[in-house]
């Protein structure tokens, strides 16, 4: 089934919970169905590949992150409707049409046959159609919808090295239509002249500024990844694409409700952008804390400034967290997590959680296990690789 041969049923959420259910049954891995799935897909429609980079590394995660937290929330669907949205204009960037969701989703329902043997039943393989069906006609209808470009042209104008393995870079957009309409807290595919084909999500650490400029602190992850080149290797001149802006952690900004802001690394820049819109606008939170870690102390190269903002700022509070012992007193040491949650389960307040993969994982398991409630915590599932 497609989402052009057959219409959404009445009562959809059988299907997925069905789906749901099934891929829990037939123990769906995604390290294994991941490749499996793009392996069909590029012998379905060879010419497919042409849109992909030449590396599938950082491509295989970010898909296999964004299956996880899509079969995850099959058992709440309207809860994914603005996620696949914003996945459906920001897959405009690479070109995707109608005809490719058809393709996609055949190879799909494929992989996901191979991968569950005798387990495909006619009843499996329904619900998996309808699901699809839902997931690929969400995507379809926001793209379809959507009236601004599917990327704005950049050029960066500052490239600044504050340590060996992080830059910060300012990059001014040149949209015809304007400034890049984003909001504080959310974050931007990016296309180098060093990785063509290759987008790697950022997020702008500063709230949306009339001139139109996005500052990104970028850390070098694995060689040979965007990230490592945009350190190394960008310089002034160089032109970008963005996409277009993803994410709502600014709805965790609740007037009267304290907020919890938990940054690992670069992952500190969204919350930093918060900030600085908190500091300019009314109606902000009662109270903000922020637990700012890293490895190392000389790690935290936003600390100065996120101190300066609490002498301006008598509602917010910012927290030092090291894993590293230094040599003089100062910060919390330990695991971000286990600190953040050594203070409570944080159950009357909104929480942002912002960083690595890993970190995500670690921090938000370990702030359910505390006992804050899932709707309390908000996160962007795949933006770091």
């Amino acid at each position: 089934m497609t989402t052009e041969s057959r219409a959404l049923p009445g009562s959809l959420a059988p299907h997925l919970e069905r789906a749901r259910r099934s891929a829990a049954e037939f123990e769906l891995d995604v390290d294994e169905f991941v490749p499996r799935f793009y392996c069909t897909l590029f012998g379905y429609a060879p010419g497919l590949r042409a849109l992909f980079p030449l590396s599938m590394t950082t491509q295989y995660a970010r898909f296999g992150r964004a299956l996880v937290h899509l079969v995850d929330g099959l058992d709440d669907p309207g809860s994914l409707v603005p996620f696949l949205a914003q996945l459906g204009r920001d897959h405009r960037k690479f070109d995707v049409r109608d005809e490719h969701y058809t393709v996609v989703g055949q190879a799909f329902l494929a992989a996901l046959a191979e991968t569950a043997g005798e387990a495909w039943t006619p009843e499996v393989a329904e619900a998996w159609e309808y699901t699809y069906a839902f997931l690929a006609g969400t995507m379809q209808k926001a793209a379809q919808a959507e009236p601004g470009p599917a990327w704005w042209p950049g050029v960066v104008v500052d490239h600044r090295r504050v340590d060996r393995d992080t830059a910060v870079l300012r990059v001014q957009v040149e949209g015809p239509d304007g400034p890049i309409p984003y909001r504080a807290g959310q974050y931007v595919g990016v296309e180098t002249p060093q990785h063509p084909r290759l987008w790697r999500y950022l997020s702008p650490a500063n709230a949306p500024d009339p001139s139109g400029v996005l500052e990104f602190h970028v850390r070098a992850l694995g060689y040979g990844s965007v990230s490592r080149g945009i350190v190394a290797s960008a310089r002034p001149g160089d032109r970008w694409r963005l996409g277009p802006p993803m994410g709502a952690l600014d709805r965790a900004v609740r007037p009267g409700r304290e907020l919890l802001m938990i940054g690992g690394g670069t992952g500190i820049t969204p919350i930093r952008a918060l900030l600085e819109q908190l500091e300019r606008a009314g109606g902000r939170p009662e109270r903000v804390v922020v637990f700012y870690g890293a490895r190392s102390w000389d790690a935290l190269h936003l600390l100065d400034e996120l101190r300066r903002m609490t002498y301006r700022n008598a509602w917010l509070d910012v927290v030092p967290v090291v894993e590293e012992q230094p040599p003089y007193p100062g910060p919390l040491v330990g695991r971000l997590a286990d600190v953040v949650t050594g203070f409570g389960s944080w159950g009357d307040c909104e929480i942002v959680v912002s960083g690595s993969p890993a970190m995500l994982t670690a921090t938000v398991r370990a702030l359910r296990v505390a006992g804050a409630a899932p709707e309390q915590i908000h996160y962007d599932p795949f933006v770091a690789d």
